[in-house]
């Protein structure tokens, strides 16, 4: 196969990710490594790429792979080694030095990524500067001596900013106030396994890491929190040990969710409301921004504790372009990602986590309590269902609910407000899928009005290729 028809599979709308090597391997790394540091050097004058990676069994090849793109362009390397992307993100912000973060997050041990930032951690999406890096890397790939020009090549350095990144954590709190609760953490044989202990050990917790070792094939249980039945051993953890809470991270340890003492998991719109409350009780009348498939519940905590709750699309680099605007303190996604000005904008699991803690320790109430006045609707969770024609369905839901009168707005996909409930339905940057999230009062409503949407959005589906079989 051409190396160029293999990068449209994997520049996706935030960042690179595919399987090794089918996908990705590093002749394209390679390519892509050089369109980086071109960017970078044209956009920003950089003279330095920072280069970090996670666990994953490809990530050593595939990190030199870029270096050398990045070397062959002339510009030195500073090598961060096994990071987690937050502290990559930290890294980029306190060096000033534009970052690249070899990882596929929460994909399967098959794939492998990476997340690009210009310095400072400012964010690099589809519309700002990853399409002209994949047009440049495509060149490459093409005319591979384009990229073999007689250059000096950059040097390499080495860094370790894990105990800065520890220092930077605690300063969004005050850690002589966090009292001995028993944590535990499930890092999934991912980054956190480096990243939680430096945090939150030596701070008077109880800390205890389930699969803290570092592997990359995932022999535990995949890297992904935000699925139930991978929160199933550190539910069962936190039974055993009496724990007051359970941290679940991601591979690349940038996202984390909660589950409290009764073993109960915390949705990401509820971290964010417990984290925004905290936030504007620190900064009070700050902006803080929620994307719009969060609970309703999260503007209205913003808005009851004298914030500005500001809806945003789904994803970080609009997130992140959002903050910088304006000016906002923090900003939470439900899908568990969750982003701090004072962390150059960007987002990280362990600052979300150690901010509820010190909420705990300061309330002196059990996680299921003090959760208790942020939960207020019931939510589907997010429901895929595959199409054959996105922009037509959505056409068709939009219509009838707007015939019955519903608020609608096109934000990100299709959201309409029904007073009672509301759902948002968006398509998939991927995939041939819409993805529904609804919420309702109560759970009775809750599930009805899903399957209303989804027959909906089913019957839509089959007279589309009705009529396409008539044609």
């Amino acid at each position: 196969m051409d190396p160029d028809s293999r990068l449209a599979p994997v520049f996706k709308a935030y960042d690179i990710r595919g399987t090794v090597p089918d996908q990705l391997d590093e002749r394209i790394v390679h390519s892509i490594g050089h369109a980086f540091a071109e960017f970078v050097r044209n956009e920003d004058g950089a003279s330095r790429v920072l280069i970090g990676r996670d666990m994953r069994e490809s990530g050593l090849s595939l990190s030199e792979a870029f270096t050398a793109g990045v070397q062959r362009a002339g510009l030195g390397v500073v090598d961060a080694g096994l990071v987690s992307t937050d502290l990559m993100y930290f890294s980029s912000g306190a060096l000033a030095l534009p970052g690249a973060m070899l990882t596929a997050s929460h994909n399967p041990a098959s794939y492998n990524g990476i997340k690009l930032c210009r310095s400072g951690a400012r964010p690099i999406g589809r519309n700002t500067g990853l399409q002209q890096i994949r047009r440049r890397a495509e060149e490459a790939s093409r005319n591979p001596a384009s990229s073999r020009q007689e250059v000096d090549a950059g040097k390499v350095e080495h860094v370790d900013l894990l105990a800065e990144f520890a220092r930077h954590v605690h300063s969004f709190v005050d850690v002589d106030s966090l009292r001995p609760l028993r944590v535990i953490a499930d890092t999934a044989n991912g980054m956190g396994g480096i990243v939680a202990p430096a945090v939150l050990g030596g701070l008077g917790l109880d800390l205890e890491i389930l699969y803290g070792e570092l592997d990359g094939s995932f022999p535990n249980h995949p890297a992904d929190p935000i699925q139930p039945e991978n929160l199933v051993d550190l539910r069962e953890r936190v039974r055993q040990t009496g724990a007051d809470v359970g941290l679940a991270f991601d591979g690349d340890a940038d996202r984390v969710f909660l589950v409290d003492e009764k073993t109960e998991p915390l949705s990401g719109s509820v971290t964010t409301a417990i984290v925004a409350a905290e936030m504007l009780q620190q900064h009070p009348g700050e902006t803080i921004l929620y994307n719009l498939v969060c609970s309703k519940a999260v503007p209205e905590v913003i808005a009851e504790r004298g914030g500005t709750a500001v809806r945003t699309r789904v994803g970080h680099s609009f997130i992140k372009e959002l903050m910088a605007t304006t000016g906002a303190i923090f900003g939470g996604e439900h899908s568990g990602h969750y982003y701090f000005r004072e962390n150059y904008r960007a987002d990280s699991g362990i600052i979300a986590a150690i901010i509820v803690l010190s909420v705990m320790s300061k309330a002196g109430l059990p996680l299921s309590e003090l959760r208790m006045p942020f939960e207020r609707y019931c939510a589907s969770g997010e429901i895929n269902t595959e199409v054959g024609d996105a922009d037509v369905v959505l056409a068709g839901v939009h219509d009838t609910y707007a015939r019955l009168g519903a608020k609608i707005d096109h934000l990100d996909g299709l959201s309409v407000d029904m007073g009672q409930w509301w759902f948002n339905l968006r398509p998939s940057n991927t995939e041939p899928l819409l993805r529904l999230n609804l919420e309702a009062r109560d759970a009775p409503s809750c599930r009805e009005r899903v399957s209303w949407v989804l027959a909906l959005v089913r019957d839509l589906d089959r007279r589309k290729e009705s009529d396409d079989a008539a044609r």
